[in-house]
């Protein structure tokens, strides 16, 4: 089975007998899978049925199922290091980093000019994410749920594309072209459905040690599938909008963890809904309100007025102390402001909010009370620690709006997030080291010939 799946993901992205994955039909598909493996492709009913209750466990089988399949690799330690440049886009559009174990990408430009840079400085980085998710996920997907998963995202890309800013779109294109993938897979990687089930916190005023703010976002997904391998601290300055920063990944556009040179922060967490697609993708949403909000009252009206997917929670807080925790669902929207409380979430102290859910809620809500008044960045990175995080931590974030600082850690081959070295970066610096670096300076001129005596 394993021979196969590699296989066919491997040959999606090239012909197979003159045709892709993605254009094979459903007897195509199993007939394939008979020849690689010798037996048929399973009749399992669907195990994908929600986005909640039993799914849960089902779906850390689906992981497990596909990092058998792919493997997840090693990451290694991270030690101090100095920004090291690696690589730069031959279009002056771009700029590859190193930096303490982790890499950076910076780019610049209109959508083409983006997507090209990001495509060519991560082309492995990019394949290997299609791979893992588009085909691999999706491959699995296909058998467990009885779904032709190329269906499924055919009709999500129907369905949120009359939603979708048209500049996203075109980076996308950009970015599969120069990595040479598929058109199509550019984009089937910023809509995959997302499952996240994860946590996210922001406080300040008399619950800090100093009054600032600190905005913590665990992400809890599929650290079993090595997405944590094409892990990249990004950051964008697209022409005419808001430069930003992202937790992200190697071949994603959109974001699930950000924050805007403006000093506004902001985290995603998932809930139900799945199937609800007649919207903007939760990630192009959050990435549209980094480019173009600066408070988080102007991040709040662009997601009131945006049509929405699915149902999601969100953490946002900026420069001005101002926080806010939201709930949304396609049909409306509802605000949480500091300090208070709601009945599906334990006692919520002053100057707090947060989402979290069960017995990590409860965990989280005690120890923000326990530690108020005293929290700083150290406080925070333990105060997210497990059972707050849940073993599939992909990666945790604190950010501090007001100074424009992020502290990263990603999953390891085995150890949840929380339970890595953290990585220090600070957007301001990242954007004055690339106008530095974007050009390198020009050769000295020669000397003027002495005069003739």
């Amino acid at each position: 089975m394993r021979v196969f799946v590699s296989s066919l993901c491997r040959r999606s992205l090239s012909p197979i007998g003159g045709r892709r994955m993605s254009d094979m039909t459903r007897s195509e598909f199993v007939s394939a899978a008979v020849a690689q493996d010798g037996r048929p492709a399973p009749e399992t009913p669907g195990l994908l049925a929600g986005r909640h209750g039993p799914q849960r466990g089902r779906l850390a089988w689906l992981c497990a199922i596909v990092a058998l399949l792919f493997g997840t690799g090693p990451l290694r330690a991270q030690t101090p290091a100095e920004l090291e440049l690696t690589a730069r886009d031959p279009n002056g559009h771009g700029l590859l980093c190193r930096f303490q174990k982790k890499t950076i990408l910076i780019v610049d430009g209109t959508p083409e000019q983006i997507g090209t840079a990001h495509g060519t400085l991560l082309r492995d980085g990019a394949r290997k994410l299609m791979e893992r998710v588009v085909f691999g996920v999706g491959t699995v997907w296909t058998f467990e749920k009885a779904e032709w998963f190329p269906d499924r995202m055919a009709e999500v890309q129907r369905r949120a594309a009359p939603h979708i800013p048209e500049r996203f779109i075109r980076e996308c294109d950009a970015l599969a072209k120069a990595a040479d993938m598929p058109p199509r897979c550019g984009l089937y990687a910023n809509l995959f459905p997302e499952m996240f089930h994860c946590s996210g916190v922001a406080v300040r005023g008399k619950a800090t040690s100093d009054g600032s703010v600190i905005h913590a976002r665990v992400l809890d997904y599929m650290s079993d599938i090595g997405l944590q391998r094409q892990a990249t601290i990004q950051v964008f300055m697209p022409d005419g909008y808001n430069a930003w920063i992202s937790a992200g990944y190697a071949g994603f556009v959109g974001t699930v963890t950000a924050m805007n040179a403006k000093g506004l922060a902001i985290g995603e967490m998932g809930g139900r809904g799945e199937g609800q697609w007649d919207g903007m993708p939760m990630t192009l949403l959050l990435r549209d309100i980094m480019e173009r909000a600066a408070t988080v009252a102007e991040a709040l009206k662009m997601i009131q007025d945006t049509p929405r997917t699915c149902e999601y929670y969100y953490v946002i807080s900026d420069k001005s102390k101002d926080v806010a925790a939201v709930y949304c669902t396609p049909a409306k929207v509802e605000i949480l402001h500091p300090g208070q409380q709601h009945p599906e979430l334990p006692p919520v102290p002053e100057d707090t909010v947060y989402v979290s859910g069960g017995k990590r809620a409860e965990c989280l809500g005690q120890r923000l009370r326990d530690a108020f008044g005293k929290i700083d960045v150290p406080a925070m990175i333990e105060i997210v620690k497990r059972p707050v995080a849940m073993r599939s931590n992909l990666h945790t974030a604190i950010m501090k709006p007001e100074t424009l600082e992020i502290w990263i850690a990603d999953a390891g081959k085995r150890t949840p997030a929380c339970d890595e070295p953290y990585v220090r970066v600070c957007l301001t610096d990242l954007i004055s080291f690339y106008e530095k670096q974007k050009t390198p300076p020009a050769a000295p001129s020669a000397p003027a010939p002495a005069p003739k005596p």
